[in-house]
């Protein structure tokens, strides 16, 4: 991190201090004016007596006219205005839903890799590598495809892969509508995020027309922006919520598999088969007060790093064609150092609103001794534990996740549900926080007033976060993408699971 960026963070951290503290000034205004008048009166209270009382009655109905109280009334009015709309608008997450594939879509990793020789598209040294990251990816023997890539000839149209977002879609979408029993009339904000896949009409065109939304609902459709578009799609949602009052807001996360798995043999385009899979997410956001006591979460903070201005960063995971004209998604070999460049700046800015004051000295200290004094010291990292309950990390790949767990000062309990995540369903792009909040949920973990901290990463390259607290333990977690499989979890994952493909028997 230069100096010029350094001094642009620090500069965000204080604007953050300062928001926060503005914030914190409007909550409590009326306590203290109310201390300040009592301050100011209550010496004279104290020798107040019942004939002093009646005499500043008096006095008080024969000074005070008509024209004097209406001024009074209208200046009480605009300050509990001002105070009412100067306050941000509560956001409450009613409910999420995930989606889980079909049994007939589930392919081991034996299977996986024997159909891909199958498909006749990879070279030996191609198969071997994909072989050779699977076996470290750590990934389960249940992962789930689309059946346009496990049936043969592999059939990647734009066919195929509309039939498998549309399975991916409404199955959420029907069970968010069905679990909350909100109708889709009632729906003021629809937000759709799919990275890879944008068809016209657009997502949001086909939800408005599947579930007959109002003509006026607010819609907004994002593409290219990686895995961590689920958290753009959460902080677009809040902010549209400020706007438009007492409504909902369906956020729809998912990504296409079909379309984008890759049938080349340039090697960095290659990871991406052996780690992403098929799933997606709903997600129903309200403002309205009277949505408070039903739903799970409140959204506390959401921080947003774009590192885009640096050329590294920018091209470090691309969607490309290779040189036979095999389109996939390449990813760097620095991708990791990336990754950790863009946490770095997004906990300097997110660190001054949930960290006590004890580790926000501490990491300044740091700071102002290595770059304005040059003393070498190892750079502090915070504590999040101290401010945080459960960490809700994108489950990218293992690589990921052990850099996180190890920056982060994480324990194996912290880090199971993106891990167990990894291993049942895969990477699932954007969609993957929320299996590991609906995992939390199905372990019993949530208790009233805990927090939860989402972090993902993305193409461009981004790092964002949400904070969210439990407005009540969540000890039922109904229906969930983890309810067959969460008695046999958390399970050891060995770093290198060798892969036997005499395991699978081709069907006839």
């Amino acid at each position: 991190m230069d100096s010029g960026e350094l001094l642009r963070t620090v500069r965000q951290a204080a604007r953050n201090h300062a928001n926060r503290l503005y914030h914190h000034f409007v909550a409590h205004l009326t306590h203290l004016l109310l201390v300040t008048l009592l301050v100011i009166v209550a010496p004279q209270l104290s020798t107040l007596t019942p004939d002093k009382v009646r005499g500043l009655w008096g006095d008080a109905s024969n000074s005070v006219n008509a024209p004097s109280l209406a001024m009074a009334c209208w200046v009480t009015a605009l300050a509990a205005y001002t105070y009412a709309t100067s306050r941000p608008q509560p956001v409450y997450l009613v409910d999420l839903a995930g989606y889980k594939a079909p049994v007939e879509h589930e392919a081991s990793r034996a299977k996986t890799i024997v159909h891909f020789s199958r498909c006749g598209r990879f070279s030996e040294q191609s198969m071997a590598f994909q072989k050779r990251m699977l076996e470290r990816s750590g990934l389960g023997e249940a992962t789930h495809f689309p059946m346009s890539l496990i049936r043969l000839p592999v059939d990647m149209c734009d066919q195929t892969a509309m039939e498998e977002s549309h399975a991916v879609i409404f199955g959420v979408v029907d069970e968010i509508l069905r679990k909350t029993g909100v109708d889709a009339g009632d729906v003021g904000v629809l937000i759709f995020n799919s990275s890879l896949l944008s068809p016209t009409p657009s997502f949001t065109s086909l939800i408005v027309n599947r579930y007959k939304f109002r003509y006026d609902v607010v819609t907004h459709n994002l593409s290219g922006m990686g895995c961590s578009a689920g958290i753009i799609a959460i902080d677009l949602a809040k902010r549209l919520l400020q706007v438009h009052r007492n409504t909902y807001a369906l956020v729809v996360s998912t990504e296409n598999i079909t379309l984008n798995a890759y049938m080349g043999n340039n090697r960095p385009m290659l990871v991406t088969n052996t780690l992403f899979r098929v799933g997606g997410a709903a997600i129903l956001l309200s403002n309205r007060a009277g949505d408070r006591a039903r739903s799970k979460y409140q959204l506390i903070h959401t921080v947003r790093t774009h590192r885009g201005a640096h050329d590294q960063s920018y091209g470090c995971v691309t969607q490309e064609e290779d040189d036979v004209g095999e389109v996939g998604v390449s990813l760097s070999k620095e991708l990791m150092v990336i990754a950790g460049e863009a946490l770095k700046t997004n906990i300097t800015t997110l660190g001054p609103l949930v960290l006590p004051m004890s580790e926000q000295l501490r990491f300044l200290a740091t700071v102002v001794l290595k770059k304005v004094f040059r003393v070498e010291v190892t750079a502090y990292l915070p504590d999040f534990k101290l401010a945080l309950e459960h960490f809700c990390i994108h489950a990218g790949g293992r690589g990921v996740l052990d850099e996180l767990e190890k920056s982060l000062k994480l324990s194996p309990w912290h880090m199971e549900p993106s891990r167990m995540t990894l291993y049942r369903f895969g990477n699932t792009s954007s969609s993957s926080l929320w299996y590991e909040l609906a995992y939390c949920e199905a372990k019993r973990r949530i208790k009233k007033g805990d927090r939860v901290w989402q972090i993902a990463f993305g193409s461009g390259f981004k790092c964002n976060s949400a904070v969210w607290r439990a407005l009540r333990t969540i000890d039922d977690a109904g229906e969930n993408p983890w309810t067959q499989d969460i008695d046999m979890l958390p399970v050891d994952v060995p770093k290198v699971v060798p892969i036997d493909e005499t395991c699978y028997q081709v069907p006839n």
